[in-house]
């Protein structure tokens, strides 16, 4: 929340309640502590009640890991959870033992990753009491093979599965109540893939409404465990203020106080020693005491400290403490490339402390309560909705001209217009990196992928200009000789005019007479503004003959609906309603801008065990059925009337649609096909001799006697083992050759599932992902609340713009060349992307490696062609060209990258990495390139600072989030509840996927519908994706490209359920809507009109799912707030940026 705001009501989601005594709440991480008073940050961590401590080794502080000369310093403050990325620290031993002999050595295989930590610190019992009881293949974290030390998992253990049994509980000592039983009741079906069963099947879990992942037998913890309150305070006199970059110089990043870490402690005295007093230091302008920074905008505040407090002395300001720094720094004028995202440097021990805990007991006597661990201020960490808010103030309100050479443009979050003069649209191409470097060593040296993320048939806003279609006649578009690129703005004529030299491969080629044109003074042809080919980044050209298959020009494409009729779709009610909707949907087909109708030709199909053609010829008076029974040498039983044109037979195909229902109502058959269905539409189109698309609507697992015929292999006992890979590879080879015979005819394949249980996306989506089609999956169809998604998702893939029989190839100027592809497509060779139908919504990733040295004065340059025809039949080439600056200082590469571009490839570099190594492999490779990437930089660019400080790139701050993102996601660190099927979904989805779809799938946008203005368009201000920014009176929004959750906190005025829902208590507010309800009143207008325009900004229909506070879905959403912990073991943010860091300093030592 902004600084000048209100503070909310009640206090921020995930603190206590008074008057909530009796529910268990989650603490941070989802764990429960019955009845006792919460800490926002973290689960009560100390050792088990009753444990001895054993004493430590000598020179081995239990609170810090590492080995340690001479005394330890004597602080205030608990540092014994200090983040070590604030470089190397001394604390205190967390109770008062003497300071054990200096020089002792320390032993070596403590060290490993905690949760808040860089494996250097550990609470409770050392490593060599109790060893870890667990195999390493869970802990996917682990950077060598340290034995992992039993005490240093607070909260929970999350780089794996929890604990089995209470044993191994109370060995990871893991910080939350230690329960009888470890079995958690198991949450909802699928992970909002459209998957959460109906709600009246789920299971409801054991206690008050929550998920209590153990439950809780033995009791609370003691009572101290504290409340953590920010609290503002001045740096120490003389301390360094290392500044970060951003629009305007606020303590968003300043560096904490010396010897603490980042942000605000939480303080815990021992029991019965009462707060140290707050000391507020002064405020900047416009920013209020003991607040949050002003940069960010979205912190939701914490309750006031209590007033009185006394028993600690006072003294120096509190080193733990975070605040505005003094005014006597200003902040360092000009471009600080050394400090871009840096966090801030320790420093020795500070005169005049008390010491650490008055009245500890010593090592041997039963331990008195630790502190909570020591957080990181999420509010000092770069974050995401911050850097998306400057870059629209900054850059949308300018015109994006695409003139100059290697221009980063806007953020994909950013709305921005597009002039183009001479590179493609950001739109249709968006790169990794804008500025490359010259030499392939220095690429490796960087590890940054040098990638382009291309859609080609992009759809623009309705303000900018399509791309002009340039039709040169019989002689066609003029090309290179040598390398055959296509004319474009680089090509440098020479001679007068008489001869052009090739930019890509400078080849120089006589220009055609009837192209010819002289040049003015400076070079330029005097025609350069009138063909688009010259002036322009983007443009078409019609294609000849000789572009076309067996040189003669395509007919047009022709539409194929084969829906399933087996029993479940015909009792679901979803073959009627497939077959109403296309009565209406038939005319919508896509046309070409001028034409009166749509040239596209239709035909039906229905199947299960058998296939049913249908004869619509518009002559007949009712339509006629022939059946195909010998599914296993399929045929089309019929030529004439199978596909017609929609207007001449409207009559027929009516009467069709509405004795399809009628004709199955009774039918009994069960068992469907699925490879036949495919074969039949291949074998309609090649008879018609043409391109087109087939529709399928399909139920379940084929397993009727047939070609393609699957069983059911799906098995949860692989994650995690080095068969997962089998998971996502089609279980048999047949549907690699029927794809490779669909991309050969034209023939796309999109598909619509219905599953009720397991059927093998992973096979079945093989066709429709190589002929460049789509899946859409729709589990637990139910028709009430998923046929308005349905129907939204089927209309939009009917009418979008869609190419057919689309070859693409990539040239690149002398120096680099396009070595990898990503997306839904085949490939025969490796230049030419071939897709039987390529959309506006579908992506090609392209990488690039050098094969020479690049120059900095000419750049390099790219060009993609798509060669395609149009829905009216019509060959045409697609061009777009993009030029790139070329860099001999690494710096310059990291100053013009683009991390949504650099996600949007990496993660599809992992998805499909999982096909072919363990998961872990595959993660840790991702960890790994990218602690690499900011390591070159904190190496090569950033200048000379502590080792704990991390410094990153101001264009790449995000990289650690975004990455965790990647990361935690259900294709590579799975829940319990996501199904194979789910995964394999996911995978192919994200696999073509554009940079703005990635940007929110795995960075969900928040947004507080409580904040909306009804009075203004505009969609109220994100906040980023944690628990601790809810607040109990809030309804929260939050979107990720396939679902929208509506989360209504418990404590929200009745007023506003009765504005939204049309019922009057919370308790009444129904989880099974799946549309809002159409209330007259500005809240309802407004919240209704926020999940229009968001759905208008997606691809597809995405579900709502109502979610009520402490409810059985609270889970799910809980899953998609990245920033927290994931119960599937992911880390928070936090815990990964230490985590980076620490991996960082290990490159660079």
């Amino acid at each position: 929340m902004s600084v000048n705001q209100q503070a909310h009501t009640g206090p921020p989601y995930g603190q206590p309640q008074p008057g909530y005594q009796g529910f268990q709440q989650p603490a941070y991480g989802g764990q429960s502590l019955p009845g006792a008073p919460q800490s926002q940050y973290g689960a009560y961590n100390g050792p088990v009640p009753g444990y001895q401590q054993p004493v430590p080794p000598q020179g081995y502080f239990p609170s810090l890991g590492f080995p340690s000369k001479g005394s330890p310093v004597s602080l205030n403050s608990d540092t014994s959870l200090a983040p070590n990325f604030i470089g190397s620290l001394r604390a205190p031993p967390t109770s008062g033992a003497p300071p054990p002999a200096s020089g002792a050595s320390h032993p070596s295989g403590h060290v490993a990753y905690s949760q808040f930590e860089h494996g250097d610190v550990q609470n409770g019992i050392p490593a060599s009491a109790a060893p870890m009881q667990r195999p390493p293949a869970s802990q996917p974290f682990l950077p060598g093979s340290a034995p992992t030390p039993v005490s240093q998992i607070s909260t929970f253990q999350q780089y794996g599965p929890p604990p089995g049994s209470v044993q191994q509980l109370r060995n990871h000592m893991a910080g939350m109540t230690i329960g009888s039983t470890a079995a958690s009741a198991p949450p909802p079906a699928g992970l909002g893939y459209a998957s959460v069963p109906p709600v009246s099947g789920s299971v409801s879990a054991a206690g008050s409404g929550l998920y209590t992942p153990y439950s809780a037998s033995q009791g609370a913890p003691p009572p101290s465990v504290s409340q953590p309150l920010p609290v503002a305070q001045p740096p120490f006199p003389g301390q360094t203020m290392p500044t970060q970059r951003l629009p305007a110089q606020l303590p968003g990043f300043t560096p904490p106080p010396p010897s603490t870490g980042v942000g605000p402690s939480s303080y815990p005295p021992t029991t019965g020693a009462p707060r140290p007093p707050a000391m507020p230091g002064p405020p900047l302008p416009g920013q209020t005491l003991a607040g949050p920074p002003s940069s960010q905008p979205n912190h939701v505040s914490s309750p006031p400290p209590p007033s009185t407090m006394a028993g600690l002395h006072p003294g120096p300001p509190m080193s733990g403490l975070h605040g505005p720094p003094p005014p006597t720094h200003p902040p360092q004028p000009g471009y600080q490339m050394q400090q871009n995202g840096s966090f801030g440097q320790m420093r020795g021990p500070q005169p005049n402390y008390g010491g650490a805990y008055p009245g500890a007991p010593n090592y041997g006597s039963p331990p008195g309560p630790p502190p909570p661990p020591k957080r990181l201020d999420p509010d000092s960490i770069p974050s995401p909705i911050q850097v998306i808010e400057d870059d629209r103030n900054n850059r949308g309100s300018e015109p994006f001209v695409t003139g100059v050479r290697g221009q980063v443009p806007p953020l994909v979050t950013t709305n921005f217009l597009v002039k183009d003069q001479g590179n493609a649209s950001p739109r249709y191409i968006r790169c990794t990196s804008y500025n490359i470097p010259c030499t392939s060593d220095m690429a490796k040296q960087s590890q940054v992928p040098l990638a382009a993320v291309i859609k080609p048939l992009a759809t623009l806003p309705p303000e900018e200009t399509l791309p002009y279609l340039v039709d040169h006649g019989e002689s066609g578009p003029v090309r290179c000789n040598r390398c055959k690129a296509y004319m474009c703005p680089f090509m440098q004529f020479i001679e007068g005019g008489r001869r052009f030299q090739c930019c890509f491969c400078s080849c120089v080629t006589e220009v055609p007479p009837h192209y010819f044109q002289h040049l003015d003074h400076t070079g330029k042809r005097v025609d350069f503004y009138d063909r688009p080919e010259l002036s322009l980044g983007s443009y078409e050209f019609l294609a000849t003959v000789d572009y076309c298959k067996n040189n003669k020009f395509p007919s047009p494409p022709a539409f194929i609906f084969m829906i399933d009729v087996s029993y479940n779709a015909v009792k679901s009610g979803l073959v009627r309603l497939i077959c109403e909707e296309l009565k209406s949907l038939l005319d919508y087909l896509p046309r070409e801008g001028n034409m009166e109708e749509s040239a596209i030709r239709v035909g039906f199909v229905t199947y299960n065990k058998v296939l049913h053609f249908y004869n619509v010829k518009s002559s007949l008076a009712q339509p006629q059925m022939m059946v195909v029974s010998d599914v296993a040498d399929m045929f089309v039983p019929l030529l004439d009337g199978f596909l017609v044109n929609v207007n001449e037979s409207r009559t027929v195909i009516a009467s069709l649609l509405d004795q399809i229902p009628e004709m199955f109502a009774d039918t009994r058959e069960t068992e469907t096909v699925f490879a036949p269905v495919i074969q039949a539409g291949l074998e309609a189109l090649k008879a018609a001799e043409c391109a087109g698309k087939l529709f399928i609507f399909h139920t379940s697992l084929p397993i009727a006697e047939a070609p393609g015929k699957l069983k059911n292999r799906d098995d949860r006992k692989l994650i995690n083992t080095d068969k997962e890979k089998t998971l996502f590879q089609p279980q048999t080879s047949f549907y690699n050759n029927l794809a490779k015979d669909c991309v050969a005819q034209g023939c796309c394949v999109d598909l619509f599932l219905f599953p009720n249980q397991y059927l093998d996306v992973a096979t079945l989506g093989v066709v429709p992902y190589q002929t460049g089609g789509s899946i859409y999956k729709y589990a637990y169809f139910q028709l009430e609340t998923d046929q308005y998604r349905f129907l939204n998702d089927l209309r939009r893939d009917v009418q979008k713009e869609v190419g057919f029989d689309a070859v693409m190839r990539v040239r690149t100027s002398t120096g680099i060349r396009a070595t990898d592809f990503f997306g839904a497509f085949y490939m025969s060779n490796t230049t030419d992307v071939e897709m039987a139908g390529l959309d506006c919504d579908k992506t090609i990733t392209v990488e690039f490696k050098h094969d020479d040295k690049l120059s900095e004065d000419s750049g390099a340059l790219l060009q993609c062609a798509l060669l395609y025809t149009s829905c009216a039949g019509q060959r045409r080439l697609r061009i777009h060209n993009l030029s790139l600056n070329c860099c001999t200082q690494l710096a310059d590469l990291y100053r013009n990258c683009e991390t949504d571009t650099l996600i949007n490839y990496l993660a599809k570099y992992a998805y499909r990495g999982v096909l072919s190594s363990p998961v872990k492999t595959v993660r840790d490779a991702l960890i790994n390139q990218c602690a690499q990437i900011l390591a070159c930089y904190r190496k090569n660019c950033a200048s000379p600072s502590s080792a704990g400080q991390l410094i990153l790139p101001e264009c790449m701050k995000l990289l650690p989030v975004y990455l965790n993102c990647v990361l935690k996601s259900d294709v590579l660190q799975p829940g319990p509840e996501v199904t194979t099927d789910d995964r394999a979904y996911i995978r192919q989805l994200v696999t073509s996927m554009d940079v703005a779809e990635t940007n929110v799938f795995f960075y969900p946008r928040l947004l507080p519908l409580t904040k909306a203005d009804v009075d203004s368009d505009s969609l109220p201000a994100a906040i980023r994706n944690s628990e601790e920014r809810l607040s109990k009176g809030d309804i929260y929004l939050l979107e990720n490209g396939l679902n929208i959750f509506v989360w209504v906190g418990v404590n929200v005025q009745q007023s506003l359920i009765q504005n939204l829902f049309g019922v009057s208590s919370f308790s009444q507010i129904s989880n099974a809507l799946s549309t809002l309800p159409v209330l007259e009143n500005p809240f309802s207008k407004k919240v209704r009109s926020v999940v229009d325009m968001l759905q208008g900004q997606r691809s597809r229909y995405m579900k709502l799912i109502i979610v009520k506070q402490e409810d059985k879905l609270e889970m799910l959403f809980k899953h998609f707030l990245v920033e927290d912990k994931s119960l599937s073991g992911g880390a928070s943010y936090v815990d990964f940026l230490c985590h980076m860091h620490k991996e960082i300093r290990q490159l660079l030592s």
